[in-house]
């Protein structure tokens, strides 16, 4: 009994001893090999997170999201620059104009044909990437191979814009496919598709979906202006180069726009003409539109001689007619990104074409059709900025010789033959007409932009009026509302998908802004409440314009 008593406790000891030696082979196997890999997986592959699978929203939660909320948060983040692509774009020319706005040196006769782009099949990489497994914060970049939200003639696309223009937007993009993947943070790949930029926290770019970029408030900024008055001669008409005049206060050219819901992705013009890579940006109105052009080419020359510009305004008819003053327009193209800047004089936003027998010449001013110019070049379009609004009195009518016409015909209806009706007919029908056309071009995407403020105190431009303010923000700094100051550009764009680029309120503050009495070839006693100086109140409406685009 006590031989068999001490041989069943060795036999227990040794079984003790197998389990022992099997457990420390399991921890040296976990510890040291991929041996159960297989069986249990790594905290490296666990962290990553499905993002098909999440609930939408709670990707900072550490839980999943679905592929179409996922999509629909990454393609937001064009307006604050979490998106880029690659583009360019620039020049411009130095005549005269006075402080109304100037009549074209020739009309466009010919009509717009019926070409249209054909869009290819493009694909949009998502790469999520994750800074730390244990953090519940993640980055998003895109990958560019063609298009975010809609291909344009070159096979290229715009990104998104913000909430109320993007289910539009996206909607348009045809045989578009999208492919999410997620990568470490430092992968080789990350270079080669965002170059130079860094990741964006996702909370603070999401915060852009739904900004309303004409709410909020005018703050000093000492980056600011963003070129020189006096380095930007070769674009900047010298009647608003404000630098070359006599005018001895600057501090307007130190304040930059700061939208309240939003971050605004600085201008640069690297990232400018990134997403403006092999694209054309067209401004069609009058001359505050003018200005508009003008400020854009000295933002992204930095107000530098640029003798690499192409002057293509022959491409667009846009060539200086004998004995014309100026030609209609101006196209300037970046050859380094195949970018085109183009500005076409409509004042009226109206086809123009000359009534045949009339001695001395008048114009059939159609209301109800678009210029000339935009019927024929739209399909080379890929921005185009539509405004209008100060030649809208009877005067420059008259003296421009404009008699209006309505289903070619002349008008007799008494609500347009007034200049309101009038104004009101053309905008809701250049806005239509250009909204029928974008299912074609799905690249193009299309703004109306508000009216710019006057000044004028004490009298008109011709009867006394003046602006002699040079005090900033002296009437306020903040836009606090919600709708548009300009109803009628509001209501014409509601239900399209043309989109406000809404400058009103927000410019309605800067009345120092102004030319004023400093106009180089100022009348005595006229002084130019109209215009702006520049760089000025107008780099604000590009910088609106770029965190749309």
């Amino acid at each position: 009994m006590k031989g068999g008593l001490q041989g069943l406790k060795i036999s227990q000891v040794s079984l003790i001893l197998i389990g022992l030696v099997c457990t420390t082979v399991l921890v040296l196997a976990w510890t040291k090999t991929s041996f159960l890999e297989a069986f249990i997986p790594s905290p490296s592959r666990i962290l990553p997170l499905d993002l098909d699978e999440a609930a939408p929203g709670e990707i900072f939660k550490g839980n999943n999201i679905s592929a179409q909320t996922r999509t629909e948060q990454v393609e937001s983040l064009a307006p604050s620059g979490g998106i880029e692509l690659k583009g360019e774009g620039e020049s411009i020319d130095n005549s005269k104009s006075t402080n109304e706005e100037e009549n074209p040196s020739s009309v466009i006769k010919s009509w717009g044909s019926d070409e249209s782009s054909k869009g290819k099949d493009k694909s949009l990489q998502v790469e999520t990437v994750v800074k730390n497994p244990s953090a519940s914060e993640s980055s998003v970049r895109t990958e560019e191979n063609g298009t975010l939200s809609s291909v344009n003639k070159n096979n290229e696309s715009h990104p998104s814009v913000p909430e109320g223009t993007e289910s539009e937007e996206l909607s348009g993009g045809k045989n578009k496919s999208k492919e999410s993947k997620i990568v470490p943070e430092n992968s080789p790949s990350m270079d080669s598709f965002v170059k130079g930029e860094q990741t964006e926290n996702l909370s603070t770019t999401i915060g852009n979906k739904g900004c309303n970029y004409a709410k909020g408030k005018w703050v000093i900024d000492d980056n600011r202006p963003l070129y020189s008055g006096f380095g930007c001669k070769q674009w900047l008409s010298s009647m608003w180069a404000c630098r070359l005049t006599q005018r001895m206060d600057f501090e307007y050219e130190k304040l930059r726009w700061q939208p309240q819901d939003c971050k605004m992705q600085d201008f640069a013009p690297r990232k400018f003409l990134q997403r403006m890579q092999d694209k054309t940006l067209a401004f069609i109105g009058d001359s505050l539109g003018r200005q508009q052009f003008q400020s854009l080419m000295c933002m992204v020359t930095g107000g530098k001689e640029r003798a690499d510009v192409q002057d293509v305004g022959h491409e667009y008819g846009l060539v200086k007619a004998r004995h014309a003053i100026r030609p209609d327009g101006w196209a300037y193209r970046f050859p380094i990104t195949n970018t085109t800047i183009i500005y076409y004089w409509s004042a009226s936003l109206c086809d123009l074409e000359p009534i045949a027998g009339s001695n001395p010449v008048n114009f059939a001013m159609h209301l109800d059709r678009p210029p000339a110019f935009l019927q024929r070049y739209l399909h080379k379009f890929d921005v185009l900025v539509l405004n209008t609004g100060h030649h809208w009195n009877r005067g420059k009518i008259n003296a421009n010789r404009w008699v209006m016409y309505v289903n070619g015909v002349p008008n007799t209806n008494r609500k347009t033959l007034d200049i309101g009706g009038a104004k009101n007919l053309t905008i809701h029908s250049i806005v239509k007409w250009v909204d029928a056309q974008l299912p074609l071009f799905p690249g193009l995407k299309a703004f109306l932009r508000t009216l710019s403020p006057r000044h004028f105190f004490n009298g008109e431009w011709n009867t006394g009026g003046t602006c002699d303010n040079t005090t900033p923000l002296s009437s306020g700094k903040e836009v606090l509302k919600e709708d548009s100051s300009d109803s009628v550009a509001a209501h014409a764009v509601r239900g399209t998908n043309v989109t406000l680029l809404d400058i009103t309120a927000l410019s309605e503050l800067r009345d120092e802004g102004h030319i004023s009495r400093y106009s180089i070839k100022a009348t005595p006693g006229v002084q130019d409440c109209l215009h702006w100086c520049l760089p000025g109140i107008p780099d604000a409406w590009n910088e609106i314009l770029f965190a749309q685009i």
